[in-house]
C-alpha cells in the first residue's frame, strides 16, 4: 500500500506527503526528524488515503500541491479545519 497524508502544522498550514510506510513516517514527523516540518511542531495528522499503486499515490500528492489541489483540499476539509480552529488546537 501507498499513502498520501495531510498534516496540520502549528502555524495552521497543511503539509502534504506520500509514503509506503505511514506509521513510521508520521512518527518521524512527530519526533522532528523531517526537515520540512520540524520547525512547525506540534503537528496533527488530519487525513490520509491508501492507494494500491505507487503511481496513483504520487499523482495524488502532486495534485494536492497545486493551486487547484490546495483549493480542493481546503474545501474537502473545511468543516474539520473549522472545528480544529474553534477548539484551539492550532497555535
Amino acid at each position: 500500500m501507498y499513502y498520501i497524508y495531510i498534516l496540520l502544522l502549528k502555524n495552521g498550514d497543511l503539509y502534504k506527503g506520500y509514503t509506503a510506510r505511514l506509521k513510521s513516517r508520521i512518527r518521524e514527523h512527530y519526533l522532528g526528524k523531517v526537515k520540512s516540518t520540524k520547525n512547525y511542531l506540534p503537528i496533527k495528522l488530519i487525513h490520509y488515503k491508501a492507494y494500491l499503486l505507487k503511481k496513483d499515490a504520487e499523482r495524488r500528492e502532486k495534485f494536492l500541491k497545486t493551486t487547484e489541489g490546495k483549493r480542493f483540499l481546503n474545501q474537502q476539509l473545511k468543516e474539520l479545519l473549522k472545528n480544529i480552529v474553534r477548539s484551539g488546537e492550532v497555535a
